[in-house]
């Protein structure tokens, strides 16, 4: 079965809404607590000092903190709202690639093709550049650069590092991130043509879950602090929907998992 989830786009939209109601809802009660405090002040005639010894001097200490928790609570409020706004926005506009995604296959291999194009594209303007300005212009116009960038890179041709545009440090982290990628899609498309598969220890089972892409353990009985303490460890999470410790499927998780399960043996006899 491939990789990813169906229900990950699905997954997605349900994780951006739930920030953005909780960012409306907090908007509201911080809206809400302004408007208390200011019904709370109200009492209170404008400009008013505390009265010294006065009998009103308990009352209007007590108002005024009133005052002073709703808007403190308001500002918390407020501040917990623009959280969430942010947390749902960073989850629309995340451009990484998961691998719940059913499609990262592909997309990693778009991401690929355009690594390599780009220091194709590198390659050939440090290339044209050493025969002068004339050929690099040239060279920029072929690839289709930008007429911005292509300005940008004739005005500062004095200044390139070793005599060329793209130094070699960024030709070699792009290289480095081309050969990422490979082994990334070469990562994945190796859980494409895994087999679910369940194993059974003293305390419960491995269970590598193709449907909803995790790698689970389902252990008979509550596991110790010990144990739990060695899941987190390795990256497992307990899923009260799935009533298992779980995390992503991949190669290091359902390497992890088999190590875990050596060590149990020395937790359960």
């Amino acid at each position: 079965m491939a990789i990813g989830r169906n229900d990950y786009e699905e997954r997605k939209e349900r994780k951006i809404e739930a920030y953005e109601n909780r960012a409306v809802k907090a908007n509201a009660l911080s809206a809400n607590l302004l408007n208390r405090a200011s019904e709370i002040g109200s009492v209170i005639p404008f400009g008013q000092p505390i009265l010294i010894g006065h009998h009103s001097e308990k009352r209007h200490r007590a108002t005024i903190k009133k005052i002073n928790s709703a808007t403190q609570k308001s500002i918390e409020a407020a501040d917990k709202a623009a959280y969430y706004e942010g947390r749902a926005e960073t989850a629309a506009n995340n451009s990484s690639i998961s691998g719940d995604d059913p499609e990262a296959v592909k997309k990693y291999k778009e991401k690929l093709t355009n690594l390599e194009t780009l220091q194709n594209n590198m390659k050939a303007v440090n290339k044209a550049s050493k025969k002068g300005k004339d050929a690099l212009l040239k060279k920029m116009q072929e690839l289709n650069f930008s007429g911005h960038f292509i300005e940008v890179l004739l005005m500062n041709m004095e200044k390139y590092e070793n005599g060329v545009p793209f130094a070699a440090w960024r030709l070699s982290n792009n290289n480095a991130e081309i050969r990422r990628i490979k082994e990334k899609i070469k990562s994945l498309e190796k859980l494409n043509n895994m087999e679910a598969v369940t194993t059974t220890f003293n305390g419960g089972i491995l269970q590598i879950n193709i449907e909803i892409n995790r790698v689970q353990f389902l252990f008979d009985d509550k596991p110790s602090a010990e144990i739990r303490t060695m899941l987190k460890r390795s990256g497992f999470r307990w899923a009260p929907s799935e009533g298992a410790w779980q995390r992503q499927r991949t190669a290091n998780a359902i390497s992890e998992a088999k190590c875990l399960i050596k060590q149990f043996e020395g937790v359960f006899k």
